[in-house]
């Protein structure tokens, strides 16, 4: 999850007053209490059981694997090898590093389908030890809970589906997907959705990621990413004092950033996240870099932040330029977009919304609508019906290396099932 599934809810002006809270029940809660209380899903949640400990085997073997950014092919191929281990159908490795398997509906073939993900990769470097921990019920390792569990939960899943016999009506595209964190940009949703061989076919989409099974992410959190490089002529502290700085542009250029007001809600936000450059402490730079996140629940905020940032940057050019001699060279700055994210939402009234909210309650938990950067991201641009969910259980500091889980079974079980009711009641059953 990039950043984390933060709990910030945003809703359209016409539902605003259903701010923070889960759609009401409708006709998706008759639904999902149908399908849970039959036998077939009974027998799928006793599999669960059943064989809840070979799933936490499964998150600490995975775990195992590295998956930084870009680097996820070991991760891919271990999960391929389960994925056709477990009978999913043209199991395969798409051109971006994308695994996935198509468990068959009874509907026509190559008709429409419901993708359910997990992503293979973690926000930690190469080289990051990945090593699992266990004290009693408690997982800790990089990456363990983002997104680990989740793709241990999905595996879980085809077992039980088979286990109990469980026909749906649509197909269902199981995918460990690649480039979820940071850098990664979305890339492979971005395959999935724009050049993938399922692209036309899927209807609805689950993301499986965090732990939060009450947390239904239904808003896509829009982000633009720059890496801006300031430029100089460089030159000795002592000798060349007095001649442009590029780390005076990019020190205005912060300072000018963090003056703009945003607004609260729609919630939009900004930072100033990486520098770099320099040679040494005696040295006047030549060089020095900037990385910026800004991010917004609305495309026009989103739009406005950037067209100002861009304007600081001009003017901290044009400000060292003038407040120091350019004798041996000016300042020139120059922005690079490394990562850029689409905002839009789901309708709070959608039935993928609706079902995932009633499969909660059906759970024993309290459904709470909220807003983050996931691979939903790129379905929802699209007008696709898609959420982000969690796969239950307990956990804490992600994305930090002391990252924790707790797969104790009643809590976890618990969590796993809304998932599991969401997918049935809508891939049909």
């Amino acid at each position: 999850m990039s950043a984390g599934r933060f709990a910030t809810v945003v809703l359209p002006l016409a539902a605003l007053a259903l701010l923070g809270a889960a759609p009401k029940p409708d006709g998706s809660e008759q639904a999902v209490q149908k399908i849970v209380a039959s036998p077939g899903f009974k027998a799928a949640v006793a599999d669960l059981d059943r064989t809840h400990d070979r799933m936490v085997a499964d998150i600490v073997t995975l775990t195992e694997i590295p998956a930084p950014p870009f680097k996820e092919a070991a991760k891919g191929r271990a999960v391929m090898a389960m994925m056709k281990a477990e009978g999913l159908a043209d199991v395969e490795m798409d051109p971006e590093g994308n695994v996935m398997g198509l468990r068959r509906g009874t509907g026509p073939a190559g008709g429409k389908l419901v993708a359910f993900a997990a992503h293979q990769d973690t926000v930690f470097p190469e080289g990051t030890v990945t090593k699992v921990r266990r004290e009693g019920t408690r997982l800790y390792a990089p990456g363990v809970g983002d997104d680990t569990r989740s793709l241990a939960v999905m595996l879980a899943y085809i077992r039980a589906l088979d286990a109990a016999k469980i026909q749906t009506r649509s197909d269902i595209l199981f995918v460990a997907d690649v480039g979820e964190e940071g850098p990664g940009d979305l890339r492979g949703m971005r395959y999935l959705f724009g050049k993938g061989k399922y692209k036309d076919r899927i209807q609805a989409f689950f993301s499986m990621d965090g732990l939060n099974p009450a947390g239904i992410t239904y808003a896509a959190v829009g982000s633009r990413r720059y890496r801006v490089s300031f430029h100089g002529p460089g030159g000795h502290s002592y000798g060349a004092f007095g001649i442009v700085n590029p780390m005076a542009a990019m020190a205005h250029a912060v300072d000018e950033l963090y003056e703009v007001k945003v607004p609260a809600h729609p919630k939009t936000t900004y930072s100033a996240s990486v520098v770099s450059g320099g040679v040494s402490v005696n040295s006047i730079p030549a060089d020095v870099t900037l990385e910026v996140d800004m991010r917004s629940e609305s495309a026009e905020e989103l739009a406005k932040l950037d067209a100002r940032f861009l304007a600081i940057l001009k003017d901290a050019e044009a400000h060292e330029n003038a407040a120091r001699s350019t004798g041996v060279g000016k300042i020139t700055v120059t922005p690079k977009l490394i990562g850029e994210r689409p905002t839009g939402s789901t309708s709070p009234e959608a039935p993928i919304v609706r079902t995932v909210a009633a499969a909660a309650r059906a759970a024993g938990y309290t459904p709470q609508l909220d807003a983050s950067s996931t691979d939903a991201n790129i379905p929802i641009s699209l007008g696709i019906p898609a959420v982000t969910i969690g796969s239950g259980g307990g956990g804490g500091r992600a994305h930090s290396l002391d990252e924790w889980i707790d797969v104790a079974k009643p809590e976890s079980l618990r969590g796993m099932t809304v998932g599991l009711a969401a997918l049935l009641a809508t891939a049909g059953v």
